[in-house]
């Protein structure tokens, strides 16, 4: 992850946007993520369809490469150590979400489940 830090830090110097404003950067994850979004408008595709369409994989790659690049930039320019503040995350995201919790929700698609929206309902009230 460093390297890759690095080179984005490089990139961002070379071309004189090492002053980039985050909340700029932000709007353009956002705009990113939006394209990224538009590949499945009016389709829902379940995961296998979607890992057989050449078409579909090739729009995902590079839709999915803005939104990353930009989210480096961000983590760059404030001088994040990103692993670091996914690993952080993750370890969060494992405690909300126990796997013996979710793992009862199986069969039900992804984000459907009962579970994960009681989890989420408690969250929210301990965190507003």
């Amino acid at each position: 992850m460093k390297k890759l830090e690095q080179e984005i830090k490089q990139y961002l110097d070379e071309r004189l946007w090492n002053n980039l404003r985050p909340g700029d950067l932000a709007k353009s994850i956002s705009i990113e993520a939006a394209e990224l979004l538009e590949v499945f408008q009016w389709s829902n595709p379940e995961l296998a369809q979607v890992k057989v369409n050449q078409e579909k994989i090739d729009a995902i790659k590079k839709e999915l490469a803005d939104v990353l690049i930009y989210c480096l930039e961000t983590s760059v320019l404030l001088g994040f150590d990103t692993e670091s503040i996914i690993r952080e995350k993750l370890d969060y995201s494992k405690k909300k979400y126990p796997a013996e919790i979710m793992a009862q929700a199986k069969g039900k698609e992804s984000g459907t489940e009962d579970i994960y929206w009681k989890i989420k309902k408690e969250h929210r009230k301990h965190h507003a």
